[in-house]
């Protein structure tokens, strides 16, 4: 698979074990930053990966900032990207089988390299379930994307 990977400031620090694992488990992987600890703006470099899962230059992508929170909700806000923070196992394969997830969220200072391998592993192995209970509930997440298009409002600040 094509895997984009990005990453803050606070997730540069475990990037490159992300992108090193993602290769030995087979998968072409795209770096889209950041490329140092120099702080960035989460919000930046998550439209940036999310893009590339849109467009189709990347079947799926891993997000590293330091919680996995910030990007996930940065990712979610992206119609069309279905992201997790998946800092277990169990999560990490079951929102691909049942929720399609196309955007895994991993936090550099809550989890470690070999965690953070194992997670990969099971987020890349995992397909999406042909069953149509979850088929159907991926289609609703779809139906309420167009119902809260431009017209949607918004809290400002």
């Amino acid at each position: 698979m094509r895997i984009a990977v990005g990453g803050d400031h606070a997730g540069f620090p475990l990037k490159e074990t992300v992108i090193n694992a993602l290769k030995g488990l087979g998968h072409e992987v795209t770096d889209y930053g950041s490329f140092d600890s120099n702080p960035v703006d989460f919000p930046d470099i998550t439209r940036t990966v999310c893009g590339a899962v849109l467009s189709g230059d990347a079947d799926r992508a891993v997000m590293v900032c330091g919680t996995g929170v910030g990007a996930c909700i940065a990712a979610n806000k992206i119609p069309g990207i279905r992201a997790s923070v998946c800092h277990d196992i169990y999560s990490a394969h079951q929102c691909v089988e049942h929720d399609d997830v196309n955007v895994m969220c991993v936090g550099a200072q809550i989890i470690g390299p070999v965690l953070v391998a194992e997670l990969l592993e099971a987020y890349m192995n995992a397909e999406f379930s042909t069953e149509e209970e979850f088929r159907r509930r991926v289609r609703k997440l779809h139906e309420m994307e167009r119902q809260s298009g431009p017209s949607a409002s918004v809290r400002s600040e």
